[in-house]
């Protein structure tokens, strides 16, 4: 006697068939930041932390490496809350010298207008010259006075 055995036949929806991941990478990483709130509570975690084991599983469940306790302790010891609110990056820029830089810039702006006006007066002169018209230069500035 033979015995023939099928599979059972699976129905499978394709809508419920999961789409495959998208194989486009994000161009950069984008950084995590930390509060210095946050970064309190973590190490008074880990201090609290006394059977082996509980501080990788801390860093696990918070997404964490060692390297960040050992930073933030640092940071800590160095000056508490304000050394780990610290912002990364560049200082914010004194008002004082953002202003004689403006300054600075609108100044050098001027020059190059003026000079560039001294040389169209000088032009014109000469043309005045070559065409024959006599220009007065003390009515020019008495009219422009008034």
């Amino acid at each position: 006697m033979t015995v023939t055995m099928t599979a059972p036949r699976i129905r499978v929806d394709p809508g419920a068939m999961p789409s495959p991941p998208d194989p486009e990478v994000p161009e950069k990483a984008k950084r995590r930041r930390f509060s210095a709130e946050y970064k309190l509570a973590i190490l008074r975690e880990a201090d609290r932390c006394t059977e082996p084991g509980q501080i990788g599983a801390l860093l696990r469940r918070e997404r964490l490496y060692s390297s960040h306790l050992v930073d933030w302790r640092r940071q800590r010891d160095a000056g508490a809350l304000q050394a780990l609110a610290r912002m990364r990056g560049r200082k914010p820029a004194d008002p004082a010298r953002v202003e004689a830089d403006r300054l600075r810039r609108e100044n050098e702006r001027l020059r190059g207008r003026l000079a560039q006006a001294e040389k169209i007066i000088e032009i014109q002169g000469k043309v005045s010259e070559l065409l024959g018209i006599p220009l007065d230069p003390a009515s020019d500035d008495e009219q422009s006075a008034t």
